[in-house]
């Protein structure tokens, strides 16, 4: 449950402080389940080799959903791949950018590249992880397409793809 106080930095404390309590806490349950390569962050580059890259073109300034954001240009280890803080050291940065929001200042849009229905980080690391942490659904962001020889319908990097309509024929 996400608190407001009325004290605006205790409040962007208490934030950071939940999202790195979750971030341990998946960490133990991924141990637990063996699966700890699960919890990095995706690599926009291992995911273009696979697809084979063509190109790319700029779509500037979207509103685009949080969950389609699933992985980051450089192999980053400071964040989960649910963007949850994976250190300490981010604790200072996060609480200034998540207290300038929490007092209504203006955050500049992330950047980030598009394959297929998926988005990678170039810069915003610390905006994805506080959108996500106070439940936030869409966040602004300059896109970039990265056109891929493989034209799949489906997601090429983990999430869900939206139903479509099947035709008997």
């Amino acid at each position: 449950m996400i608190t407001d106080t009325g004290f605006p930095r205790a409040d962007a404390e208490n934030d950071f402080l939940r999202a790195r309590r979750r971030e341990a806490a998946g960490r133990v349950g991924s141990w637990l389940r063996r699966g700890a390569d699960g919890r990095r962050l995706l690599s926009l580059d291992e995911i273009v080799s696979t697809l084979g890259r063509r190109g790319q073109r700029r779509l500037g300034l979207q509103t685009i959903r949080l969950d389609t954001i699933v992985g980051t240009l450089d192999a980053r280890r400071d964040f989960d791949r649910r963007f949850r803080p994976a250190t300490n050291r981010l604790r200072s940065r996060w609480v200034d950018l998540a207290l300038a929001q929490r007092r209504g200042e203006a955050l500049p849009p992330i950047e980030v590249y598009r394959v297929g229905r998926c988005h990678f980080v170039e810069d915003g690391h610390h905006r994805v992880s506080i959108a996500r942490a106070t439940r936030q659904k869409l966040i602004d962001a300059y896109v970039t397409e990265v056109l891929t020889a493989s034209a799949s319908g489906g997601s090429p990097c983990g999430v869900p793809r939206p139903e479509t309509s099947r035709t008997v024929g």
